[in-house]
């Protein structure tokens, strides 16, 4: 039976990182804060007031990002600690302060920004010549002048960037250290409830009783916290509007948008088609896992639990390395390279733990390796979340080695095409390997219900709803807690219509991501699948020629807009086309489903 989470102290080693590979120990990380300090300082002294041709800005570009990938190795040692364990007194202190110094440091820096804007276009056009590998970064500094504020104010804000970002660290501290689960009872059993384990098991529990029993707890105990955590999201979303107004945008959806070099159409064709064109595919896997799981009722509880959870297979993490390795084999020796780094160097936190973060991410420092957090549940569909995390690693190793810094990070957009890729990569080599029907069926089950599902329809329904949260911020309207549940319900209703009970509990939904903090990040992830899934096609038909496409796309980094690195890679993202050829994928996978359900029976 589940057990609640060790301490962090109480977890083997070869579970956790090694964030040795970035700093050696707290003294190193002390003696670091001093010189990056004292190289700022050094840097300012050497560049204020000495931005004023074409001619310095090769110069200017090496120093600058030689101070910033020192800073970025710095603050991904205090900032990746405290993720692993936020009751970890010593480390959120360590974050604090340093988000403290760096925003110091943010403020002393914010003249480079405002020289480079400062200077005329002819001369920005010039430095294009002179440096032509910076060329797309100048692009994005004459597209940003219109938006940028006198050197006085940009240096201001620099210096409230702590501020600015204090509000996900509240939302943080309520969800992983303040907000405490009771145990829950069924049937007079105990059952213990966190976070991870609500995500990780509770949701994908087949006993129905003890799953809505469960998503029911973890409700209540929720709402606890819903005023609280709707005053803090309330202060996100008006910080960016101020930003937005500051800056010029007419809204504040443009402004954020401006960041991912994407306009609205391709962010509001990315909601509107989705949420009109994929939902009648959604609502066949809704009756059908309603069917096989003889519910007379299908409710929102119901929606993450497997087509066959009898047939769930169990796996061990070396076991998954070596399903990683075969799957991810096309992209080559290189990035197979890199799956046996991550495991023999600690790359990946696999521990479950006490106040350690939920779901998983993948952070890339520049200078450094990549650091992979999951929380392992010994689940078989935990190796298609380990292929999704190392292919942001393998992303970022690919940008990294090709570009400088400033040009090796992506558009938000793009990001997460490269994640889903590996898991698109990851189904077509258990397909092939096996003619197994019932083996098929949890394949293709675990595509829908975790790739597509999960990062298609429940961040694009995030989206939907972060959409209708700006237009009434940009109205000039206040949030609350019940028009913020109001809302979450309207959009979940109007994608599942009468398939899905929306049971009390699924309003607030809302309060569990974190990327609401993060800019207009949650409708990414279906933009990105919409580029993988199209991809991995091509890679199907097409073989190494395919693959090598990607991999350039891959090394250019962010030296092209996302339209650009789509074209790249063999997809036009300026219609509509990739995205309803997508959506027709999907539903012939559910067709596929329905097919083998019949097949091999309920």
């Amino acid at each position: 039976m589940y057990e609640s989470f060790p301490l962090r102290q109480d977890v083997p080693e070869q579970e956790k990182w090694d964030l040795r590979y970035l700093i050696q120990d707290d003294a190193a990380y002390d003696a670091a804060i001093t010189k990056i300090q004292q190289d700022v300082d050094a840097f300012v002294a050497k560049w204020t007031n000495h931005i004023q041709k074409a001619e310095d800005l090769p110069t200017l570009f090496v120093d600058y990002e030689k101070v910033l990938t020192d800073l970025y190795i710095i603050g991904s040692y205090a900032e990746l600690d405290v993720e692993t364990d936020q009751t970890n007194e010593a480390a959120a202190i360590r974050a604090s302060d340093f988000s403290t110094i760096a925003a110091k440091i943010d403020a002393k820096l914010s003249f480079v920004m405002s020289d480079l804007l400062a200077l005329s276009n002819e001369v920005l056009e010039e430095a294009k010549q002179l440096a032509p590998t910076y060329a797309h970064y100048i692009k994005r500094l004459i597209d940003q002048k219109a938006h940028q504020l006198s050197p006085e104010t940009e240096r201001v804000l620099a210096s409230l960037s702590g501020t600015f970002q204090a509000a996900y660290g509240l939302y943080n501290t309520t969800k992983l250290v303040d907000l405490k689960f009771p145990d829950f009872t069924v049937e007079g059993e105990n059952y213990p409830l966190n976070y991870n384990l609500f995500e990780g098991d509770w949701e994908l529990e087949s006993n129905t009783a003890v799953r809505r029993a469960a998503f029911d707890a973890f409700s209540k105990q929720l709402r606890h916290y819903l005023h609280t955590t709707a005053k803090t999201y309330q202060t996100h979303v008006q910080t960016e509007k101020t930003m937005a107004d500051l800056r010029g945008y007419d809204s504040v959806i443009d402004y954020l948008l401006d960041e991912q070099e994407v306009d609205r159409t391709l962010y509001n064709r990315q909601i509107d088609v989705t949420m009109k064109e994929l939902a009648p595919h959604m609502r066949r896997y809704a009756k059908l896992l309603q069917k096989v799981h003889g519910l007379e009722n299908m409710t929102f509880a119901d929606l993450k639990i497997s087509l066959d959870p009898s047939y769930e297979p169990s796996i061990t993490i070396p076991e998954s390395k070596e399903y990683l390795k075969k799957a991810l084999g096309v992209m080559g020796e290189d990035y197979l390279q890199m799956i046996d780094d991550s495991f023999e160097q600690r790359w990946i936190d696999f521990a479950q733990n006490e106040g350690k973060s939920t779901g998983a991410f993948c952070a890339s420092p520049y200078g450094s390796h990549s650091y992979i957090l999951i929380s392992w549940t010994s689940r078989m569909n935990e190796v298609f979340v380990l292929a999704h995390e190392l292919g942001h690693a393998g992303h970022f190793r690919y940008a990294q080695r090709e570009q400088s810094l400033l040009n090796s990070e992506s558009s938000t957009y793009f990001v997460e095409a490269p994640s889903t890729m590996n898991e698109m990569l990851m189904a077509n080599h258990l397909l092939q390997n096996s003619e197994d029907p019932r083996f098929k069926r949890w394949v293709i089950s675990t595509i829908v219900a975790r790739t597509y599902y999960h990062n298609f329809v429940t961040h694009l329904l995030e989206a939907a709803f972060q959409r209708k949260v700006y237009e009434k911020i940009d109205a000039g309207q206040s949030l609350s807690a019940s028009i913020l549940n109001d809302l979450k319900r309207s959009v979940l209703e109007e994608f599942w219509g009468d398939a899905v009970d929306i049971n009390d509990g699924a309003e607030l939904t809302w309060m569990r991501q974190p990327h609401y903090y993060m800019g207009l990040y949650p409708y990414t992830y279906s933009a990105g699948l919409t580029i993988s899934t199209q991809v991995s096609q091509r890679i199907l038909k097409e073989g190494d020629t395919a693959v090598q496409d990607w991999i350039r796309t891959l090394e250019a980094g962010g030296t092209k807009s996302p339209v650009d690195l789509a074209k790249m890679a063999g997809i036009d993202l300026t219609t509509d086309q990739p995205l309803q050829d997508t959506i027709a994928f999907i539903g012939d996978l559910i067709t596929q489903l329905e097919e083998l359900t019949e097949q091999i029976g309920d």
